[in-house]
């Protein structure tokens, strides 16, 4: 497949293009002039006139001597005339030619300057469409503007259109995230006070067996509504980039999560398997941490219930640097076109699962935005057999850079 020309090099190609045509059509034009220039002037100065005069001065010669002398006049005259017009042909249109070709050449490399300062502003508004385009998501590059100085033309207006526009986009993605922060917020307190009317009304010690089996179910709902209210929380400021980092081994958060599904893993007959290989990053460790216990837990949730289930967490630190962690587990097949479904919110493969399971659905969720805040991403594909493995890619551990105290020691 041919790679298409740029703009750049298409405008230099026009502009030499016209360029040679015009002075092509100069040095014609020239020729033709300069040709009727000359056989008006032989005309004039070499025509019937001269040659009566000749005959007059030549009087005395014979008639055939005249004749001949007339003849020979003639023939150097048009031979004359012929080298002249040679001279011109050669001047005008060879050397001509050259000339305009090489100053062509000179004019499509003032072009091709001329044409890349005209569109360097367009190239700013395209570095900075690719800059949001890449970003991890889709609001994190929202903030980027081109803020293009100069005068007002065609391009400028574009470059301002362009930012009036993602200011805009700015505002909304930001408003969304403060109105489902607030939201949440505002949600918990009611949440609450109902769990405490449920629990107060079911240990009361006149309650009847149906009143407590309700309140165990109206606990449960709301358990689950605080789940999901949570999961907002947290899926919102994970949306959010990570401006404040500390180093953070993922060796240990794996140990410790582990340990913490520990009991949910026998509830459930799965067996949780831990190989925690050091992998030093650097990140908020509260939200890495919610990171491998929403994979760890996805794994023991949607898992098989014969005793045969089982969920391996591995940290390591791979070629180049990066640190993962992979989570895998048996379990039900999931089709290789459902998996990124799985990572946006309120997605299950199975829609019953999201009234009766014990999570939000925003499990996968939260790990993607969790691993994007932190500027790596999430890979997840299915298993031969059944369930997932599930990859977070997160950068490296930067070096903390050393503090000067003023010792004679830091001398070394």
């Amino acid at each position: 497949m041919k790679t298409p020309l740029t703009l750049r090099a298409r405008l230099t190609l026009v502009y030499g293009a016209l360029f040679l045509v015009a002075g092509m059509m100069l040095i014609g034009v020239s020729y033709l002039l300069f040709n009727q220039e000359l056989t008006r002037l032989f005309d004039n100065k070499y025509g019937s006139g001269r040659v009566l005069r000749l005959h007059t001065q030549g009087a005395v010669l014979t008639l055939g001597q005249a004749q001949q002398l007339m003849e020979d006049q003639q023939r150097l005259l048009e031979q004359q005339e012929l080298d002249l017009r040679a001279a011109a042909v050669t001047s005008l249109l060879v050397q001509g030619t050259v000339a305009v070709v090489v100053v062509g050449g000179a004019a499509i490399g003032l072009g091709w300057i001329i044409s890349g300062r005209v569109l360097a502003p367009l190239h700013r508004v395209t570095a900075t469409a690719r800059r949001i385009a890449a970003a991890p998501m889709a609001e994190r590059g929202l903030h980027e503007r081109i803020a293009l100085v100069g005068r007002q033309d065609e391009v400028k207006e574009l470059a301002d259109t362009f930012d009036t526009m993602v200011e805009r986009l700015d505002h909304s993605f930001d408003g969304q995230r403060r109105f489902v922060a607030n939201a949440s917020h505002e949600l918990r307190t009611p949440l609450t006070l109902n769990r405490a009317l449920v629990e107060l009304a079911m240990h009361r010690r006149t309650a009847s067996p149906d009143v407590k089996q309700l309140g165990e179910s109206l606990l449960e709902i709301n358990a689950r509504h605080e789940r999901l209210i949570s999961g907002l929380l947290l899926l919102a400021r994970a949306e959010h980039e990570i401006a404040d980092r500390s180093p953070v081994d993922l060796a240990d958060v794996v140990s410790h999560v582990v340990s913490q599904v520990a009991a949910e893993a026998e509830a459930e007959n799965v067996t949780v398997r831990e190989q925690a290989f050091p992998a030093p990053t650097n990140g908020d460790a509260m939200l890495l941490e919610r990171l491998v216990l929403n994979l760890v837990e996805n794994g023991i949730r949607h898992n098989v219930d014969d005793g045969t289930g089982w969920v391996r967490v591995t940290s390591r630190t791979v070629a180049g640097g990066q640190v993962t962690v992979t989570v895998s587990n048996t379990g039900p097949a999931v089709p290789p076109y459902d998996v990124l479904e799985l990572f946006k919110p309120f997605r299950r493969l199975n829609a019953d699962r999201l009234v009766t399971g014990k999570s939000a659905g925003l499990g996968l969720s939260i790990v993607r935005s969790v691993a994007l805040a932190h500027g790596g991403d999430v890979v997840a594909r299915p298993r031969d057999g059944g369930g997932l493995e599930v990859t977070a890619y997160l950068p490296p551990a930067r070096p903390r850079p050393e503090v000067f105290t003023g010792r004679g020691d830091d001398l070394g």
